[in-house]
């Protein structure tokens, strides 16, 4: 019922920036958090950023000052400002939503960043 649709990855070179935004529709009384992860091929998928319903954030100690998590409550849609971006940036980054009133997870299909020269 419920449908992330994310966008904004793509190719940008080393010390460039992106913005990666997630857009939630469906069956939704409100959000509760979201988050951004990402994977590399043949490793586990990992936490990048998380912001809670009161806006409290957490980020992976590799990103943070480069990346800041957002949300827009009144477009239920999750944005992830990548700055600085490294090489070992490159993933494929999946947007995550927990619902109210089940606090059920939901999960993007991903889209790709690759940070290349």
């Amino acid at each position: 019922q419920v449908q992330l649709v994310e966008s904004g990855g793509g190719l940008v070179q080393p010390g460039g920036s992106l913005r990666l935004s997630c857009a939630a529709s469906g069956s939704i009384f409100s959000i509760y958090a979201m988050a951004w992860h990402r994977q590399v091929p043949g490793k586990q998928r990992e936490l990048v950023a998380a912001i809670a319903s009161g806006r409290s954030t957490n980020y992976a100690d590799s990103v943070k000052g480069r990346f800041t998590i957002s949300r827009d409550n009144a477009k239920n849609t999750v944005y992830l400002q990548m700055n600085s971006l490294k090489p070992e940036d490159t993933a494929v980054y999946y947007c995550r939503v927990v619902v109210t009133t089940t606090y059920r997870d939901y999960w993007g299909q991903g889209t790709q960043v690759t940070v290349s020269s």
